[in-house]
């Protein structure tokens, strides 16, 4: 491993991946961090199809998508750094330097003359949208139901409500229901569901899991574990309806009630975030106007439908970041 790199891509999903193989292909030498213990981001857990229909005209499960990834970045002897996080990231004077720490390293440092943000996103917990109640056992983001089920074999509950209806909240409603749970019902608060057309047709109607429009959960009930969420009907302000309150009884609730751009790395750097996105503001090349030579990717910029466009973003993004290197070496 080298100490300073043209370009340094932080996050191997769909994004980084493709980012650091389009930079490899226009002849940058490239290093990809990565703080899981492999390559594919959040595709590792998602083993349902519906991946690559744009990118690859197939239909493939999530670890297929990212295995071709994976391969290709192997065929191109791209350096990866699992099981490492990044601790610092800063700008100077022409190169970026950050400090990271491992297991097998301990804490240590690089630089690079660009960097590719391609860290994704996070999910809205039950506290950002302010569920009242305690905080028992049994409430999870859809994401980490999915990681419990698919990645670790763990139930996260016999009896579920779901609240909103994004994509993995639908996938996981369909989820639950093959693995013998029972889907009390998805709950959203818009007049309308948020998730693909699609979903709502594979995992709600093929499986008769009622979709309520409308309504939100108010309320948790339970001390050790979940045992009921109380549901309410909202006006066309969002605000309850007195009187419309029901008791759902559950053993556990399964947010899906939106993702938030993974971006506090740059707290350090002057970018500037977009109130729409959550993401940082970039040009069409994917680049800070406030930072030359940072460049920002895939969920780490905006949240994405499809994966396909994610990848499409990330060698948007590798290819600048080559050319910025190359520039700057001039």
């Amino acid at each position: 491993m080298k100490n300073v790199y043209d370009v340094i891509v932080i996050g191997a999903g769909p994004a980084g991946m493709a980012s650091a193989l389009t930079a490899r292909e226009k002849g940058s030498s490239v290093l990809i961090i990565e703080r899981e213990d492999r390559p594919g981001g959040i595709l590792n857990q998602c083993i349902h199809d519906g991946f690559g229909l744009v990118k690859f005209n197939e239909k493939l499960t999530g670890p297929e998508y990212a295995d071709r990834y994976v391969r290709w970045i192997d065929e191109a002897g791209i350096e990866i750094l699992t099981s490492t996080f990044l601790l610092e990231l800063i700008k100077d004077e022409d190169e970026f330097r950050m400090k990271l720490v491992s297991a097998e390293k301990g804490v240590f440092s690089l630089r690079g003359k660009a960097v590719v943000v391609s860290t994704g996103c996070r999910e809205r917990s039950d506290r950002q949208i302010f569920i009242h109640g305690d905080r028992p056992a049994g409430i999870f983001t859809a994401g980490q139901a999915q990681a419990f089920i698919n990645r670790m074999g763990y139930m996260p509950g016999r009896r579920a409500v779901i609240l909103g209806s994004g994509d993995i909240g639908l996938i996981m409603a369909r989820r639950l229901t093959l693995e013998g749970a029972e889907v009390e019902g998805v709950y959203e608060i818009q007049s309308r569901p948020s998730g693909l057309q699609r979903n709502i047709s594979q995992c709600l109607n093929d499986f008769s899991i009622p979709l309520h429009l409308g309504r939100t959960v108010s309320r948790v009930i339970g001390k050790g574990r979940i045992e009921a969420v109380e549901v309410v009907s909202v006006d066309e302000r969002m605000n309850p309806v007195k009187g419309t309150e029901a008791i759902v009884p559950c053993d556990c609730l399964i947010l899906s009630v939106g993702l938030i751009p993974e971006i506090d790395i740059l707290k350090d750097l002057p970018v500037v975030k977009d109130g729409k996105t959550g993401g940082i503001v970039t040009d069409d090349r994917m680049e800070s106007p406030q930072v030359p030579g940072l460049f920002s990717c895939g969920n780490a910029h905006h949240v994405y439908d499809l994966v396909d466009y994610v990848s499409e973003s990330g060698e948007i993004a590798g290819s600048a970041a080559s050319e910025f290197a190359r520039e700057a070496a001039i």
